[in-house]
């Protein structure tokens, strides 16, 4: 039988809803054989662009620098430490011997080093084209940031907003940019909470705290399109599934086992990513993205904001920030 019509979206969805197939390498292995597959980016597609990427050194964010500069992308690595960086530039030359590679020191979670970075960036006189947002932590234990934020809406959160805001300067030089917020799955299972954005309340949890986090940036989505479109700026975040990363092996080792036979690569979690950043036409902005297509951002109504939460996190995200207007 002849795949048709409808029938690829309502396997799509099945998928998605399954939640094991959707998120696995299963998920993209089905998807990438349906009829009406977006097309990869072609050979070049980003030459003369420049693409940041935060927490570069390993997982999604290796697997993301790697994807960008195989289509001529000018690479900016945005990282905390800069001698593991010096082994993805060795990396990324060796794949793509034409590849042009810097690095720039930055902790995301500090918002006094990424006011430092954003204006040594934007004094560079540096062009910025793609800015990703794949910085992520899940600390075992209630951890804070220098500002004395919880570390997980700190770097999820706080510093991706402050960090794009004091950029727009690099956008409006490119005559616009693609923004991405680098998200998880896991907030499918979690509501935003705007009366406890810093995990005061409750027993921590770590794998609750960050998929909160994450849901908080899906939540803000709409936001973020409507103050940054006047600079020409699409921002998207993107689910890369359950991928094989340092990260879950070191932060949920039960899950890593349990699921490893069909946990995504690298490429594979990433894959997203790098073609957002290059296809061409771009679509719409403010939408959630997973296997080059928008998803939707709820499967359970009880995740679903109350009236007024999503101003009230903004509010707040806003004040913790500086930012104004």
């Amino acid at each position: 039988m002849t795949l048709s019509g409808s029938l690829p979206r309502l396997l799509d969805s099945a998928l998605d809803r399954s939640v094991v197939l959707g998120f696995s390498r299963i998920g993209l292995g089905v998807r990438s054989r349906l009829p009406g597959w977006p097309s990869d980016p072609p050979p070049g597609a980003l030459l003369g662009r420049d693409v940041a990427v935060t927490g570069a050194t390993s997982g999604l964010g290796l697997a993301t620098a790697l994807g960008v500069a195989a289509l001529g992308a000018r690479v900016h690595l945005v990282v905390r430490d800069e001698e593991k960086a010096r082994g993805v530039v060795a990396r990324i030359s060796a794949a793509t011997p034409s590849a042009v590679v810097e690095v720039h020191r930055c902790d995301v979670g500090d918002l006094d080093d990424v006011k430092r970075f954003a204006g040594s960036f934007v004094a560079s006189g540096h062009r910025l084209d793609v800015l990703v947002h794949n910085a992520g932590v899940m600390p075992p234990k209630r951890t804070e940031s220098p500002q004395g934020h919880e570390l997980a809406t700190a770097v999820h959160v706080l510093g991706p907003v402050l960090m794009t805001e004091l950029l727009r300067p690099s956008f409006a030089a490119s005559g616009g940019a693609r923004v991405m917020l680098v998200t998880s799955g896991g907030m499918y299972a979690q509501a935003l909470r705007a009366d406890d954005p810093e995990y005061l309340r409750g027993s921590y949890s770590p794998t609750e705290a960050y998929a909160r986090s994450k849901r908080a940036q899906v939540e803000l989505l709409p936001i973020l399109q409507q103050r940054w479109a006047p600079d020409g700026c699409l921002v998207w975040a993107t689910h890369p599934g359950w991928a094989a990363t340092p990260g879950v092996a070191e932060s949920l080792p039960r899950f890593d086992r349990l699921t490893k036979p069909i946990l995504r690569d690298g490429p594979g979690g990433a894959d997203t990513t790098v073609w957002l950043s290059a296809v061409q036409p771009a679509p719409p902005g403010g939408g959630l993205w997973h296997d080059r297509r928008q998803r939707p951002t709820h499967f359970l109504p009880r995740t679903r904001p109350r009236a007024g939460d999503v101003d009230r996190m903004w509010a707040w995200v806003a004040e913790q920030t500086g930012i104004t207007g």
